[in-house]
């Protein structure tokens, strides 16, 4: 999709989203369709350290919960507007993305999961001690009563939400397209020969770092509202962190819209499990289809069409 193409679809998506509001009179749907593109920006997020940079992050919790307390922790102190709380979550994020892969960076493999796994323990353990934001025992935010333009502010929160998915969805695509994602594909296939050929590794890692936990920052911040109640348990959930991995994996890991297609397919299925079976089940779908792309299409569903449309170009 060329770049004008893609900005206008983008446009037409976010218009039709906000005016479709006002023609579905049904909240669970924009209840549900939030938490898909909440995991859609989560997943983009993920996959630009680790399907653009070959780096697997497990701490994706932690950097969602960053973005989560810091809404609230500014909220209490100053009740600042949300997009100045999302603004502040992703810039908060960001800087520890970029505190974490400086400290982290230089180990690769198994070494680098275990470190950003640790991460989430650790900030796990500040914020349950952390009082002034509930500490183990969570915190209530009360959410505007109304929204400009909006029946109900979960309608302005899906709307929001849906703004946030697209623009992490174009900044992704831009990276993708960009030389420094040809710097990150580099790191990505063998970084030594990158690092022989003068590609400045440790710079592009920090930058990718920084970027990604940003944006997981992004999708956590209006979490407070969307939910009005958070704590240490629900905020670093695993489900964040597998999700997270799982929907770039079963997308496809090497483009901007493999981990779009995951988040949506994924947690599409999780939403309806939720309301037809039980809210149980999302874990072992989640490992169930995890496992079956890992073995059956390693490179998930954008690696299998590509391998059907070369099938069919053959004579």
């Amino acid at each position: 999709m060329r770049g004008a193409a893609f900005w206008i679809v983008a446009v037409v998506i976010v218009v039709a989203g906000a005016l479709g509001t006002r023609l579905v009179d049904n909240d669970f749907i924009f209840y549900a369709s939030y938490f898909v593109l909440q995991f859609v920006v989560l997943a983009t997020a993920w996959n630009i350290l680790g399907g653009f940079t070959g780096y697997v992050n497990f701490g994706s919790a932690a950097f969602f919960a960053v973005g989560a307390y810091t809404s609230i922790a500014l909220d209490k102190a100053f009740a600042l507007p949300l997009p100045v709380l999302i603004l502040t979550g992703a810039v908060a994020s960001g800087l520890i993305g970029f505190g974490t892969g400086y400290l982290t960076l230089r180990l690769r493999g198994v070494y680098f999961a275990i470190a950003t796994l640790a991460l989430a323990v650790v900030l796990e353990t500040l914020v349950i001690n952390w009082h002034y934001v509930g500490g183990a025992t969570g915190s209530y935010v009360i959410p505007p009563a109304e929204i400009f333009f909006f029946d109900t502010y979960v309608e302005g929160l899906f709307s929001l939400m849906l703004l946030l998915a697209v623009a992490a969805v174009a900044v992704a695509r831009y990276i993708n397209h960009s030389r420094f994602g040809r710097g990150l594909a580099a790191i990505r296939d063998d970084e030594q020969a990158a690092e022989c050929m003068g590609v400045p590794t440790l710079k592009l890692k920090l930058i990718s770092t920084t970027i990604s936990g940003g944006l997981m920052g992004v999708a956590g911040a209006p979490y407070p509202f969307f939910v009005t109640y958070v704590d240490p348990v629900s905020a670093f959930s695993l489900d964040y962190a597998v999700n997270a991995v799982a929907m770039p994996m079963i997308g496809g890991t090497t483009t901007w819209f493999g981990p779009v297609l995951g988040a949506l397919l994924l947690g599409s299925l999780q939403q309806w499990a939720t309301v037809t079976i039980s809210s149980e089940l999302n874990r072992l779908i989640v490992g169930i289809m995890l496992v079956g792309f890992v073995i059956l299409a390693p490179q998930g569903i954008v690696g299998l069409v590509r391998k059907y449309l070369l099938k069919a170009r053959r004579p």
